[in-house]
């Protein structure tokens, strides 16, 4: 089931989100020696940001990644990179050479072919436990050679991706019933060319990515996430695409205003 938990502002999200996110990325490093975290844009998770810059007070060992991009370029005010990088990744200081940037400016077929190279590369699915690792979670290249067919098609397996919630449901870049929903095991990161909202060029982690994730943080303040949060709650639908999510890997934290209404009985 889903761990919803509902808090009486947009602020009072922020704090929590980053104390549940830090608290994630520390039991990850723990157990593997690594932390792969996903960001996504949007105003709920930037002040969430601001906070886990100072929340998490070692960045050791953490790889970040971003769960979709517009296909601008990194300093456009659209892209989803500058604003983690004005709200974390530079104040927490992080490497650039551990910041794994989706290159939108590529176009949307290219970014996707690399980024999908990228997190294959860097990052273990549930399948492929190689021995003889210099940390784990990580691959060496003898072991990135090895690669069996079955590890190919697992999705690569990252400890925590930040979501938000549109109005319709959608996460990511991944929009009611849109074709990359079902665009099958072996899909890693997608192209999107039919965005409903501006720019409609984008580059998005695929369903499956979401779904093998160890856990998504869903954020979602205001009214008008209100009947989202509901639908992503009820039975999974296409419709609905936050719906698809793996609900026992699933936290949610909201606020009061887009608190799901009690059913009427």
């Amino acid at each position: 089931m889903t761990r919803l938990t509902t808090l009486p502002d947009p602020e009072a999200v922020a704090v929590r989100a980053a104390g549940e996110i830090a608290r994630e990325l520390e039991s990850a490093r723990e157990q593997r020696g690594i932390a792969h975290l996903a960001l996504s844009g949007g105003s709920t998770p930037a002040r969430t940001y601001e906070l886990l810059a100072t929340e998490l007070s070692d960045w050791t060992g953490v790889e970040v990644w971003f769960a979709d991009e517009r296909c601008v370029g990194p300093e456009d005010e659209q892209s989803n990179y500058r604003l983690a990088a004005e709200t974390l990744l530079k104040p927490a200081a992080i490497p650039p050479e551990r910041v794994h940037r989706m290159e939108g400016e590529l176009g949307a077929e290219e970014g996707a072919r690399r980024y999908a190279g990228e997190l294959r590369e860097h990052v273990l699915s549930n399948q492929h436990t190689p021995s003889g690792q210099p940390a784990p979670g990580e691959l060496t290249p003898s072991a990135r050679g090895a690669t069996d067919a079955t590890a190919v098609r697992a999705p690569p397996v990252l400890d925590l991706i930040v979501l938000g919630i549109g109005p319709d449901g959608h996460v990511a870049s991944l929009f009611p019933g849109a074709a990359t929903l079902d665009a099958g095991e072996r899909a890693v990161c997608l192209a999107v060319h039919d965005s409903p909202k501006p720019p409609p060029e984008r580059i998005t982690l695929s369903l499956e990515v979401l779904r093998a994730a160890r856990c998504c943080a869903l954020l979602a303040t205001g009214a008008g996430k209100a009947d989202a949060i509901s639908a992503m709650l009820a039975e999974p639908s296409h419709h609905v695409p936050a719906s698809l999510l793996r609900r026992e890997r699933l936290i949610a934290i909201v606020d009061d205003a887009a608190s799901p209404a009690p059913v009427q009985t």
